[in-house]
């Protein structure tokens, strides 16, 4: 692994181990109750239910990847997980679009979570904005996760709302790594750890992300990569303009269905209401950028 992504990277590349105590079950875990979790996670036929080591996975990239020692001297990351595709060329250097445009997260693909997985996280969120209200963001994007008209500064307006399962595929992310760091994150996520939910139900760091972005972010903060055609097993993303995906030089696998026009895909709703439906001219070739305003 380590010849061949250094061999494919044009620049330098740095490997670490993840330390035991940011990736094993914290001790606060009440052992019992965690493995009584998992049985009626298997008998419910929960997806992951039954593996301890995917939700260490989920708990460390919640809250604990921004803090590795070889990541503390970026702003930035692309995460980037084995197995993905990439159909599209990509012509700009996300990076430097996130930089010069201050968004702080950014996504592909939004769909539905499986609710058996997160029964109390909403709740939990709640509670948390109810002790934290200065968290919550004026200008969020709560409209999006929930069916509740603009949240403004009052967090105890969320006990009116309930969560709607729209949340960002976490596999594929690039962000500032200095949100995660902030203290607004830091008190998010160590009071959803301290609950044990990760661990007595199955939280995965996709909603616990993506409720966050919308909460604690302006919602301009957040981008949507519209052109990155791109799959993580079993889901396809791409643009379907014929003319991007002719500037893009895409080359999409024959018959696999886009997400983004199915009624599996939350990101009608994030056009809608969240961020809106951008293309960034300045980051494209000309032609792609006329191909996209004829196709919209």
């Amino acid at each position: 692994f380590i010849q061949w992504t250094t061999e494919m990277a044009s620049g330098k590349t740095e490997y670490g181990l993840i330390p035991a105590q940011d990736w094993n079950t914290p001790s606060f875990i009440n052992q019992t109750k965690y493995d009584e979790g998992i049985e009626e996670a298997i008998s419910r036929q929960i997806l992951y239910g039954f593996s301890k080591s995917y939700r260490n996975m989920c708990h460390f990239n919640s809250g604990f990847f921004f803090r590795q020692e070889l990541v503390n001297q970026y702003d930035y990351y692309f995460r980037v997980e084995p197995g993905v595709e990439y159909f599209c060329d990509f012509q700009m250097d996300p990076f430097r679009l996130m930089r010069e445009q201050r968004k702080k997260y950014s996504f592909v693909i939004t769909l539905y979570e499986y609710p058996d997985t997160i029964p109390t996280l909403w709740e939990t969120v709640e509670d948390f904005f109810n002790e934290y209200p200065q968290h919550l963001h004026p200008n969020n994007s709560a409209e999006f996760i929930t069916d509740k008209s603009p949240i403004g500064t009052n967090a105890l307006d969320l006990g009116e709302t309930s969560y709607n399962l729209c949340h960002f595929w976490s596999n594929f992310e690039i962000g500032d790594l200095n949100f995660f760091r902030s203290q607004a994150y830091l008190d998010y996520f160590n009071y959803l750890s301290k609950t044990g939910g990760f661990y007595y139900e199955r939280w995965g760091d996709a909603p616990v992300h993506s409720i966050a972005a919308a909460m604690l972010l302006d919602k301009n903060e957040i981008f949507h990569f519209e052109d990155i055609g791109y799959t993580h097993v079993p889901i396809f993303s791409y643009p379907e303009s014929k003319q991007i995906k002719k500037y893009k030089r895409c080359i999409i696998p024959k018959d696999e269905r886009n997400l983004n026009v199915g009624l599996a895909s939350c990101l009608p709703r994030w056009w809608k209401i969240g961020g809106g439906k951008r293309f960034l001219k300045e980051y494209y070739h000309e032609e792609e950028y006329i191909a996209y305003k004829e196709h919209n």
